[in-house]
């Protein structure tokens, strides 16, 4: 019986010392891991942003630039993984019984020219009906190079 019991007292004495050594051993990992973090040795040679590391979906300056540019028009929907921004019907007091809506399509990760489409739908009233109407294409061109046009002045301006 003696024999027996020391025996057990020495089997937890090992499970404590092993799990002891166990927790050493993650917490040094765990500190070996944070010093590699700080002391990388790379003293900000590469200082990229967060809007550059971005991957997947679509070009953030392209997307803020088209939220900014078409802010008078009502949003109603957004979706920043498909790249899509619908807006609803609005009328001008400028152009009575004229309603325009446009959908903004984000097409590439990049900041490029042709990352970006823009389709504007144009309805007027006649004799209390909405039916469509011709929109001019410099019209879709204007809005496409403003929205290139201030995803850039926002890349520079982080840049800076």
């Amino acid at each position: 019986m003696i024999y027996r019991a020391v025996r057990e007292e020495d089997i937890a004495d090992r499970i404590f010392v092993m799990n002891a050594s166990t927790k050493i051993a993650a917490a040094l990992t765990g500190v070996f891991a944070l010093s590699g973090c700080l002391f990388s040795g790379n003293s900000g040679a590469q200082n990229i942003s967060v809007a550059e590391s971005f991957e997947g979906g679509v070009n953030p300056y392209l997307w803020r630039a088209s939220l900014d540019t078409l802010n008078t028009l009502p949003l109603t929907t957004a979706d920043p993984v498909g790249g899509i921004i619908n807006y609803d019907w609005k009328s001008y007091p400028d152009a009575e019984g004229e309603r325009i809506r446009a959908t903004v399509y984000i097409l590439d990760s990049r900041l490029r020219a042709d990352g970006v489409k823009v389709s504007v739908f144009r309805q007027v009233q006649d004799n209390g009906q909405w039916t469509d109407a011709p929109v001019d294409q410099a019209t879709t061109v204007q809005l496409e190079n403003a929205i290139l046009t201030r995803a850039r002045v926002l890349k520079s301006s982080e840049l800076s």
